[in-house]
């Protein structure tokens, strides 16, 4: 191994080691919970798995590991709806994480032949991106582009460049409860990863290199990243809708690393200007950095679906675009239209609608510092081959092994679709597709944009939703979040989302 990749390893060990672990109050998750109409906790989610494991004669996470998650439940309408956000990961060494991670499962009855359907949607990465001569798709990031996954794990800077102003390991986690409309049929909840830090390492996705620089590229902050969900169901259209709306809140402070010698060199870009160990360099701003080295940001999500028949058998799926190209490990643009996912026999069960909001509204901080007006530019969705992406599994170490544990909670949600689930659902390589939502014009400023999914479900008979629930529903909610995370209103959510 190269002596510069051994330095990047040591201070990396360095970083983590130097993270408290702060205190987290977790509830208990029981099988009956998945009776009820609907709940929100942070649960311990490692303590869940390894009861199950005990349970069932499986290998569960490492006792000193903690996983704490927000969960949101929905249960009405034929449709049981789970979400899971990461708050973060503990270790043993007193040390913690923060990667954003987001998945939600929905569990339905297709509507003609009322087959089990499960949907498995995650958020993967975000992807920043450079346009090479040799891109093969203009404006989203392709294995041909320079390519840097932006993740945060949990590093502290400041105790290796105690010179400069690195910022500490303190994202923090904010949950907006969940609500309902009064007739129950639309709910609303979210979560926003605060003060976000993470680390840009560059990425190879092509098939003769599935790999990434063990030496980080850079060092960045963002404002946040936020993710709002909207649910409608429809009794009339037999359809539930999920919107999920993104802020990508804009970049504060860029490190760039061009040196990973004895002492790793940089420069630090802010709003000011660029500096080298607390002395000014230039008036180029991190905007201006961005700008001039064209960097671009992308969304990383997959997505894969489960059909059983009514004698528990799988029933196999494929994914179409809307001009009825393969969408499954394959590169499609697919901007302003849709993916549909159907059983082998032709019933549609799930779409996935890009062209509802192939657009995305960019506030340019330099010009306007209070954020309160924005430009519109469109952006690109694409499909792409799957194989680049998940054979970077050093990469992506934290996330599939968090992921491998999301089929197990199905054990409690619906035992029959359990070994289902466990052969498909989470698992990358499995993905009906992986797709790529690009913001072609960046500068490291705030973005919002939302795709939409419609699943197709034999929707029951609707009873009255019982308004006397929803002041204990939203008492149950605020206590929660103030017993773990900071609490935002949720009005605010809200008024977040882009219906």
């Amino acid at each position: 191994m190269k002596s510069s990749s051994i330095i990047a390893f040591l201070l990396i060990g360095i970083f983590f080691a130097c993270v408290a672990a702060p205190v987290f109050g977790a509830d208990q998750l029981a099988a009956s919970d998945f009776q009820a109409g609907s709940w929100a906790k942070v649960i311990d989610y490692f303590n869940f798995t390894r009861a199950l494991a005990a349970s069932q004669n499986l290998t569960g996470p490492p006792d000193d590991y903690h996983a704490y998650v927000y969960m949101t439940y929905v249960n009405t309408s034929g449709l049981q709806m789970l979400y899971e956000g990461l708050c973060n990961i503990t270790f043993d060494n007193n040390s913690y994480l923060t990667i954003p991670m987001q998945n939600f499962l929905m569990h339905y009855k297709s509507i003609n032949e009322s087959r089990d359907v499960l949907v498995d949607s995650s958020f993967l990465m975000l992807l920043a991106f450079n346009e090479t001569a040799q891109s093969l798709y203009p404006d989203s990031p392709n294995m041909y582009d320079n390519l840097w996954s932006s993740f945060s794990l949990g590093f502290n800077f400041s105790n290796v460049f105690p010179n400069d102003t690195f910022p500490s390991m303190n994202t923090e986690t904010d949950i907006y409860p969940l609500t309902n409309s009064s007739d129950g049929l639309t709910w609303y909840w979210g979560m926003t990863y605060r003060d976000l830090t993470a680390v840009w390492w560059q990425t190879y996705i092509s098939p003769d290199n599935q790999t990434y620089s063990s030496r980080p590229f850079a060092l960045t902050t963002y404002d946040e990243l936020t993710f709002n969900y909207t649910l409608t169901i429809s009794p009339d259209t037999h359809t539930a809708t999920l919107t999920e709306s993104y802020v990508i809140g804009r970049m504060r402070d860029l490190w760039v690393f061009w040196d990973w010698g004895f002492i790793p060199m940089y420069n630090h870009y802010n709003s000011t200007g660029c500096y080298r160990f607390g002395v000014q360099l230039s008036n180029e701003t991190i905007y201006d950095f961005l700008e001039n080295n064209q960097i671009k940001m992308s969304i990383v999500n997959f997505q894969t679906s489960t059909v059983v028949d009514r004698n528990n058998a799988t029933v196999g799926t494929y994914s179409n675009t809307a001009d009825g190209q393969n969408a499954t490990d394959s590169d499609n643009m697919v901007s302003n239209s849709t993916v549909s996912t159907y059983a082998s026999d032709g019933e549609k069960i799930l779409d996935t609608s890009f062209g509802t909001k192939e657009t995305y509204k960019l506030y340019n901080y330099t010009a306007d510092p209070t954020e309160t007006t924005f430009d519109t530019y469109n952006s690109t969705t694409r499909t792409a081959r799957i194989a680049g992406f998940a054979g970077n599994t050093n990469l992506l170490t934290y996330q599939m092994s968090s992921l491998r544990y999301i089929p197990w909670i199905i054990y409690d949600m619906n035992p029959q679709l359990y070994q289902h689930a466990q052969d498909s659902i989470a698992n990358i390589t499995r993905a009906d597709y992986l797709y790529i939502i690009a913001f072609p014009v960046y500068s490291g400023y705030r973005i919002e944009q939302d795709p939409m999914f419609t699943a197709y479900l034999a929707a029951e008979t609707i009873p009255e939703f019982p308004t006397a629930l929803l002041l204990p529903m939203f008492v149950a909610a605020t206590a929660l979040a103030a017993l773990c995370i900071r609490k935002k209103r949720p009005d605010k959510a809200r008024n977040q989302t882009n219906l």
